[in-house]
């Protein structure tokens, strides 16, 4: 257990990611009860069901990076869990077959229609894995690249939304389109956040945004998608009257981005990349707090 815990710790960590993934889909299954009229907070058992389809879904994104990029690592990043031998391919490949059939029975039990839209973000989630058939024209498009590895996250967020209404019995919600859109928004910000690095950061063989722009328009197009993800929050959270809410909580966070970005532009200094991922974080915890949970705690207990 102990080598399992020391990969969770390098490649999946629990303390990082465990709060943005409860956080992403308790507000999918929140937002969605909200369009649908419902009030209280979602069942127990729909948010635990949601927590566990989205936890074990980024889990699989991570699978499927360490066979995607397994000669890349072996030889470029030779320190990574499985190039050192700390896990083993076929090891990784157990642990998704165990969880995606968790998956499945978890999704069924709660509604047979969720099963189904499971099995669609499956199924593009192993499109991605064989690069769409396309890698050789796929990486010599870097934003191409971005645009189609990130459209797995609404999908993940569709499932989770899914949850609510199709344990619900109820059709899909008007307005949902919008949250998806920011949900593909903060996918892209996070991925943009990962991958700029200062100068002295960059590593052989990993393809940032960065060296593909420079660390300054990097930073400055990272900013820029933030404000076109808060759109797409805005015009999500007029379905539930609640935009000055969200607006300024936005606002906020944003203007203490540029704040980051700001620094990392002047000094290119090494840890001013690493504080733009945590940014980043901070942005997609704070933009699916104020757009589900906060406004299904204010109109509960009001």
């Amino acid at each position: 257990m102990k080598r399992w815990w020391t990969y969770q710790q390098e490649r999946f960590p629990l303390a990082a990611h465990g709060p943005l993934i409860a956080a992403f889909s308790l507000s999918a299954v929140c937002f969605s009860r909200l369009l649908r009229g419902g009030t209280g907070w979602p069942p127990a058992a729909t948010a635990a069901v949601a927590f566990a389809l989205a936890l074990f879904a980024f889990l699989h994104l991570r699978v499927a990076d360490e066979f995607k990029d397994r000669e890349e690592d072996a030889r470029y990043r030779p320190y990574r869990p499985v190039p050192r031998g700390l896990v083993s391919l076929r090891e990784l490949g157990w642990v998704w077959a165990i969880t995606a059939a968790v998956q499945l029975a978890l999704a069924f039990e709660l509604a047979p229609r969720l099963g189904w839209v499971l099995l669609v973000t499956w199924g593009y989630l192993a499109l991605m894995s064989r690069e769409f058939f396309l890698p050789v024209w796929l990486r010599a498009r870097p934003v191409a690249y971005l645009a189609t590895h990130m459209l797995i996250l609404p999908l993940i967020d569709f499932c989770a939304t899914a949850c609510d209404w199709a344990g619900a019995g109820a059709a899909v919600p008007a307005g949902l389109a919008w949250f998806l859109a920011a949900s593909l928004g903060n996918g892209i910000v996070i991925e943009l956040g990962r991958k700029i690095r200062a100068p002295e950061r960059e590593e052989e063989g990993v393809p940032t945004y960065s060296k593909l722009w420079g660390p300054r328009r990097a930073a400055a197009i990272w900013l820029a998608m933030m404000l076109l993800t808060a759109v797409c929050a805005g015009m999500a959270a007029r379905r539930i009257d609640f935009v000055p809410a969200v607006t300024v909580v936005l606002a906020g966070i944003w203007l203490a981005a540029v704040a980051v970005a700001g620094r990392f532009a002047i000094r290119l200094a090494p840890a001013g990349g690493r504080r733009l991922e945590v940014m980043s974080g901070a942005w997609t915890l704070g933009l699916y707090l104020v757009l589900g949970i906060v406004p299904m705690a204010v109109k509960t207990w009001s």
